[in-house]
């Protein structure tokens, strides 16, 4: 009797290579291989050294500036179309290779910010899948504007807010600048609505949130963004823990210094740490870090600060060396096991959705200071819709916020009347986030019914 050959499920995914990117398909790709699906993670040749994850493979594809990717390229209409033209043609190579294997693919999950991997699976005859890395609510508002429900520019003022059908008004400072001046940042702005240019075509659309987050605001739009929430995309040990050893994403463009912040944080008081970071593409201006640091100072609170060695000069003179003990300044370490250390008291985020969903899963509560896109929208939700920390004011007249401002917000976060309701609605989205990806919850559902798709098609 001839022996029949099994072909397991295969699913190649693509993430747009930046950090806040990779990070949630190679966490969505370890959830798949956790439930018996083969996951192969395709990035680029510049970055592909840098994802190290057992049990996820890993294929280079070319975004045609091999030797240093978007900084080689230096300008994002240069990059992102000879990324089309070369990621297309490499990633069609890659296909061909598993065809006749006993792992052949038979889905793509990109990132939404590669259209183009979609018609890929097409031309293969396989299945596509488009993977946002934002919140429920700026997919919500992007998709109103393919939809044709208002178009650019939007005209918000604080008495004229902009009002869609099932979703929080919108303040001036509550959505990305760009929506309100398309010219000023015209090829970001054009990626985040290529993202929605064939998206009706794709078989599956995934969204880095969850239902008991934000699935009202998804069910708003689902007509025309029929999103499956799967998140969040944080590594298991975090949460429910049933992914061993899942202690980090397994991708990292920079070495953190874990040791010494850790060493330093067991040296702190429970709750004692105001954690402060901007991510890794936020640049502040020296008055903005200088007013930072006078806060600090003024707060009298331990403090861990990321400074790139970049940023690192905009620091007021002396400010290292005269807050010794109180304070450690990094040039970089593992946010998700610092965030998660009992010594922390509050996270000064610029609110970027990978940080905010690490927050959010940890329970810790936020001081939102975004800085631009996206992360105007998810500084109102952390503020004003959960109710999981504050939002200081900017200064109107120097477009920052001033130490006044936010020694303000570090006290009531921290200490002040607000600390405690702040901490308790910030556990209970802990507690959520936990349960919806544990056995059974809305999010780990939504993957099974993916993976169950997936043993269909085999």
């Amino acid at each position: 009797m001839a022996k029949v050959t099994t072909i397991e499920p295969h699913v190649i995914l693509v993430p747009y290579p930046s950090q806040g990117h990779i990070n949630p398909l190679l966490q969505f790709a370890k959830r798949l291989a956790s439930k018996g699906v083969k996951s192969t993670i395709a990035t680029t040749k510049y970055t592909v050294n840098s994802i190290d994850s057992p049990n996820i493979s890993v294929e280079p594809i070319s975004d045609g500036f091999d030797e240093g990717g978007y900084t080689q390229a230096q300008n994002t209409d240069v990059f992102l179309k000879s990324f089309k033209e070369n990621g297309s043609r490499t990633l069609s190579q890659i296909l061909t290779k598993y065809e006749n294997s006993i792992h052949p693919i038979r889905y793509i999950v990109y990132d939404s910010f590669f259209p183009w991997a979609l018609d890929v699976a097409k031309k293969h005859g396989i299945y596509g899948a488009s993977f946002f890395t934002n919140s429920a609510m700026v997919c919500a508002v992007f998709a109103h504007i393919h939809h044709g429900t208002f178009s650019l520019p939007v005209k918000i003022e604080e008495n004229e807010p902009l009002l869609l059908p099932g979703l929080p008004c919108l303040y001036p400072n509550d959505v990305p600048g760009f929506i309100k001046e398309p010219e000023s940042y015209p090829a970001y702005l054009a990626m985040k609505m290529s993202q929605f240019s064939n998206v009706e075509n794709a078989d599956w659309i995934f969204d880095n949130s969850f239902q008991e987050l934000e699935g009202e605001i998804a069910k708003g739009v689902s007509e025309f963004w029929p999103a499956k929430l799967i998140g969040p995309m944080v590594p298991s040990s975090y949460l429910d823990g049933r992914i061993e050893n899942d202690k980090g994403y397994g991708a990292s463009l920079w070495k953190p210094l874990s040791e010494e912040c850790l060493n330093w944080l067991k040296t702190k008081p429970k709750q004692s740490v105001i954690y402060i970071s901007f991510g890794s593409m936020v640049s502040l201006t020296q008055k903005q870090m200088e007013e930072i640091a006078y806060a600090l100072i003024g707060s009298n609170m331990n403090f861990l600060w990321v400074v790139r060695d970049t940023e690192e000069c905009k620091l007021p003179k002396g400010f290292i060396e005269s807050t010794k003990g109180k304070g450690l300044i990094v040039s970089w370490c593992n946010q998700l096991e610092t965030v998660a250390n009992q010594a922390i008291g509050c996270f000064v985020t610029h609110c970027g959705w990978n940080s905010t969903l690490e927050g959010l899963s940890l329970g810790v509560p936020m001081v939102a200071m975004p800085q631009f896109s996206d992360q105007m929208t998810d500084a109102k939700f952390i503020d004003e819709i959960w109710e999981i920390g504050v939002r200081p004011k900017l200064d109107e007249m120097l477009g920052i916020v001033k130490r006044e401002e936010l020694l303000f917000c570090l006290n009531e976060v921290m200490k002040g009347e607000k600390s405690v309701e702040i901490r308790k609605n910030a556990t209970t989205l802990r507690d959520l986030a936990k349960k919806t990806v544990s056995e059974g919850g809305s999010s780990d559902k939504a993957i099974n019914e993916f993976v169950e798709s997936l043993n269909l098609v085999c």
